[in-house]
């Protein structure tokens, strides 16, 4: 599903003065990208992005001022489009009654603002991304561990939300449980947070409902993480080969991010809490370059070397 902002929230967001219009403001803006329309006032329109919100800045109204009347008003007119999500002008400076008319006449919001262009511009830009950043909801709890977003997902009733009980209890923090919203805040880079109902909740069986934050301290929960990678629990199966050594590097799409993926199986006896802990702890040091398997299997084929150092075979 598309994302949108409306242009009255972005107007009493950033509590831009509405110059015309108002009766426009719930028209919505789809994408986080901004334009000031430089080659358009110069009369090229061949590809005038009609979906972005417009700035217009000190130079682009000098230039304005500079054209001929019956030119000037040619442009305007062709600027003017009514698609437009809105016209933003900046340093509140003066606006051209011409420019005023036409967007009245196009039903165009013509919206104002004290800051200079570019502070403006990267404001409503962060602002635009935020808020427009892809998202999507995932059954599964977010801890944070040693730093690490650990995502623990499985089947209904495997143990993830007690899981997460033990590992709060051992000093880490809960970020979402049962549902976890993840939103694409940059290329490559994943946040979890839990909705705003039950956030710092968690669903214990047989136990109900326990506020975290109120049991464990502020100190045992944060409101969102990057997520680093993700545990998948599911019922130990006897005909399954489960990877022993770590080589074989599992990945998860989500969005547009393919995200480490580690199969846990459970069956009695197995500390979920330590393992877990333990593969955080892993991820980190193959971030900062040591690989536990990669060194195994480099130091068994030079064991190997050493034992057959001219590679003769023998039978």
């Amino acid at each position: 599903m598309l994302k949108t902002v409306s242009v009255r929230n972005l107007q009493q967001h950033f509590q831009l003065e509405i110059v015309c219009g108002e009766e426009q403001l719930d028209r919505n803006i789809t994408v986080s990208d901004l334009y000031r329309p430089g080659l358009e006032l110069s009369g090229f329109f061949t590809y005038h992005p009609i979906e972005r919100l417009q700035i217009l800045g000190k130079t682009e109204l000098t230039f304005i001022e500079s054209l001929p009347p019956d030119v000037r008003k040619q442009r305007l007119e062709r600027f003017c489009h009514p698609f437009l999500p809105c016209i933003c002008i900046t340093r509140n400076i003066e606006i051209p009654e011409e420019l005023i008319q036409i967007a009245k006449r196009h039903r165009v919001p013509l919206l104002r603002t004290g800051l200079a262009t570019t502070r403006f511009s990267s404001k409503v830009t962060n602002y635009l991304e935020k808020v427009l950043a892809p998202t999507t909801t995932v059954h599964g709890v977010l801890v944070d561990i040693y730093g690490e977003g650990v995502l623990i997902m499985g089947d209904s009733g495997i143990g993830k939300s007690e899981t997460a009980l033990e590992l709060v209890k051992r000093g880490h923090r809960l970020v979402a449980d049962d549902a976890v919203e993840i939103k694409q805040a940059e290329e490559n880079m994943l946040i979890g947070s839990a909705p705003e109902l039950i956030r710092h909740l968690l669903e214990i069986r047989g136990l109900g409902i326990i506020n975290v934050m109120t049991l464990f301290g502020a100190g045992a929960v944060r409101n969102k993480k990057r997520l680093s990678f993700v545990i998948q629990l599911e019922t130990w199966q006897a005909n399954r080969q489960y990877d022993r050594l770590g080589l074989d590097e599992e990945r998860m799409k989500i969005i547009d991010t393919n995200v480490p993926l580690l199969t846990v199986p459970v069956r009695p006896g197995r500390n979920l809490a330590v393992i877990i802990e333990v593969a955080a702890m892993n991820m980190r040091l193959r971030q900062m370059g040591y690989d536990a398997a990669q060194q195994f299997v480099q130091k068994l084929g030079e064991t190997i070397d050493d034992q057959d150092p001219d590679g003769d075979d023998y039978d």
